[in-house]
């Protein structure tokens, strides 16, 4: 049984689902907001409140998306769905040369895949680490992970397509338990051994879909990163997660095919600014193919944020205000991607 929840196993599901919650799950189950059933949240006064579809459901919608706004969410209950235990997950690596062709490819391939197949491309430096064979190490690369939410020899069969969008440097692809692959992504990102202290400043941008001038842009640019740490990912979306209105919950922004993320991170804090400015330079050049909005889990910092949440949730924002000043009326919860109260 499982749920959807972070594409790196560390990830905390509270902040994860309260500001909608993109998983390995999600075009097949929806987001983890989408299979959040009921909360137990703590609000400004110091009131324990119970909130679900039928309990204080003006809260129970706010919080499936409004992020930490609202209170102190102590508890979730969350819908489970059967999967595996084994499932099927691609994933190949290409040489940054092989890119172009590749991602095109992918892009073709996720044009009209079924529900099942979550997939996310990268523009990545493998590291200086095992398991990753020595003779590819420091390469730039560029990755595709898939999984299939569903039986496995289902998957092997519906992932076939896409295993063929060129000659791998790197297939790591297989059958194996959900639990493997749900850990799959987390050398890209945890702290250890091979990064002992990981600096991070993540921002995002949903696209209009993937034209060939913009992959040869991001092409580029994968070629000029800022640090081996950092990560270009486009994130396939549509399925389930798009088929719920987007007024159901407070998650304001289901209908674009892929959200571009600049996943930057870095060891050495003399590079904050260089990273930080180079991150925010690469989002808005990739403007001109946006509908406009960001998810709000990687929102970066320092901007105008009253700007950011009012462009995220697009026309749910002036209910969220509404909703915020009956529930934080002074805006106690404000270090946040901050939602204002609606004045009296």
């Amino acid at each position: 049984m499982a749920t959807t929840t972070g594409n790196v196993s560390k990830t905390g599901i509270a902040g994860l689902t309260l500001s909608g919650g993109f998983g390995n799950l999600r075009r097949k189950f929806g987001l983890g907001v989408d299979n959040l059933l009921s909360a137990e949240v703590v609000t400004a006064d110091g009131a324990v409140v119970r909130t679900d579809a039928s309990t204080n459901p003006d809260l129970f919608w706010a919080v499936r998306g409004g992020g930490g706004n609202f209170g102190v969410v102590t508890s979730f209950e969350f819908q489970l769905h059967q999967l595996g235990p084994e499932v099927m997950f691609a994933a190949q690596f290409f040489s940054i040369g092989q890119a172009r062709e590749a991602f095109r490819r992918w892009r073709d391939c996720m044009s009209d895949a079924r529900d099942e197949i979550s997939s996310i491309a990268f523009f990545w430096t493998v590291p200086q680490a095992d398991p990753f064979p020595e003779e590819l190490r420091g390469g730039r690369v560029f990755l595709y992970g898939a999984l299939y939410a569903g039986p496995a020899e289902e998957g092997e069969k519906a992932l076939a397509p896409v295993m063929k969008i060129g000659t791998p440097i790197l297939d790591l692809s297989g059958r194996g338990p959900y639990t493997q692959w749900q850990q799959a992504f987390d050398p890209f990102f945890i702290p250890g051994s091979v990064y002992p202290r990981l600096y991070a400043y993540w921002k995002s941008l949903y696209l209009h879909g993937l034209d060939d001038a913009l992959i040869d842009d991001l092409v580029g640019r994968a070629r000029e990163l800022p640090s081996e740490q950092c990560l270009i990912a486009i994130w396939q979306l549509g399925g389930a997660l798009a088929r719920v209105p987007e007024t159901a919950t407070a998650f304001g922004r289901r209908s674009a095919p892929f959200l571009l993320s600049y996943d930057s991170c870095w060891t050495d804090p003399n590079q904050n600014d260089h990273v930080i400015a180079w991150t925010r330079k690469q989002i808005a050049a990739a403007g001109p193919y946006s509908p406009g909005g960001s998810y709000l889990n990687f929102p970066g910092v320092g901007e105008d944020n009253e700007s950011l949440a009012r462009k995220a949730y697009g026309s749910n924002y002036e209910r969220l205000a509404q909703i915020k000043r009956i529930y934080d009326p002074r805006n106690l919860f404000r270090m946040n991607q901050n939602i204002v109260p609606a004045a009296a």
